[in-house]
């Protein structure tokens, strides 16, 4: 089962509070950017374009617990930047860990073997290797030869230690179903990860290349070709299948930005970590200042080619806690 039965209950019961107290806005997940600062310099991102003294910055323990103490959500992301640069992680890993948050921490994995032994094995811990395909074509999208083979062995190293390990592939106009299901496949039945996520390539402004992010139409044909005849079924994918479903273009929803907020060095980041329409110092403010109507498909256009997992990840949650049928389907990982 790809996601975790303490987690799957963790959530259900957290969504059914937030139903019983009458909320319609609250976070499921937090991606927390502790830096910005990178040992890569992948053209489809960008992080690294800000200036030096942004870049020297780095959130202390105390503000990261608190901005997740502040919100409430049960799951946080730990992205960045690269996390493993921050002096500090493995002290930020354990306090969230201590208050019960499930941790994902995202990573390269180019420094993971140096230090892995900073952190314990735990139902709440999870690294997440970043993959965007097999050897040419993730070398190819961090830019740097030798990248997918030292993540390879992390992997390796991480899962003899005890550890789980999730993998994150982002894919782009470059990819094609035969690509997809290869990396799948690779990741699935080879390496075994634990898990994987994947997610159509999103435009950051900053990023370098701007030529090989997908539309909702490329995005829907990639997935719908490469999910065919049942395939999906076999591969451990951390997603809702309605989010799934979402990606083949079997369903539609509203976007969820207040869904997976973005913390970082310049706060609550409005509306979410694609776009930096200004900052918010709490999420209370993020909620109450922001206005949500003017974003998503059709609203702002912006947004017209996005189906990011931090605005339809959330939507595709909510909604399958509207169906018992989805809701039995989610439970029991039927994609």
């Amino acid at each position: 089962m790809p996601i975790p039965i303490r987690q799957n209950l963790r959530m259900g019961s957290y969504l059914m509070s937030q139903k019983l107290r009458r909320r319609d806005k609250f976070p499921l997940i937090v991606e927390l950017e502790p830096l910005f600062v990178c040992n890569l310099a992948c053209p489809g991102c960008g992080k690294i374009q800000y200036p030096t003294e942004v870049l020297r910055k780095r959130l202390s323990v105390e503000e990261a617990v608190s901005a997740i103490e502040e919100c409430g959500a049960p799951m946080v992301s730990i992205a960045g930047g690269e996390p493993l640069l921050h002096p500090d992680i493995d002290k930020i890993v354990s306090e969230l860990i201590a208050r019960k948050r499930f941790v994902y921490l995202c990573t390269n994995a180019i420094l993971l073997r140096r230090k892995v032994d900073k952190f314990k094995p735990s139902p709440y811990f999870s690294w997440v290797v970043h993959l965007d395909g097999l050897r040419d074509r993730h070398d190819a999208a961090v830019d740097r030869d030798g990248v997918f083979d030292t993540a390879v062995e992390a992997i390796k190293l991480a899962k003899s230690k005890g550890f789980r390990v999730t993998t994150n592939s982002t894919f782009f106009t470059h990819d094609s179903p035969k690509t997809v299901r290869e990396v799948l496949d690779f990741l699935n039945d080879e390496l075994r990860v634990d898990a994987m996520m994947i997610s159509p390539a999103y435009a950051y402004e900053k990023a370098p290349d701007q030529e090989h992010f997908l539309g909702v139409r490329q995005t829907r044909e990639l997935f719908s070709e490469a999910f065919g005849e049942g395939r999906r079924k076999k591969w451990r994918l951390n997603h809702s299948p309605l989010f799934l479903d979402f990606l083949e273009g079997k369903v539609d929803y509203d976007c969820t930005p207040w869904g997976i907020p973005s913390y970082s060095i310049f706060g609550w980041q409005r509306p979410c970590y694609l776009m930096a329409d200004g900052y918010a110092k709490t999420y209370k403010e993020l909620l109450e200042t922001t206005d949500w109507s003017k974003y998503g498909r059709g609203r702002d256009p912006r947004c017209d080619n996005c189906m990011a997992h931090c605005g339809y990840e959330p939507s595709a949650v909510m909604a399958t806690t509207k169906s018992m049928k989805e809701s039995i389907r989610a439970a029991v990982g039927t994609h």
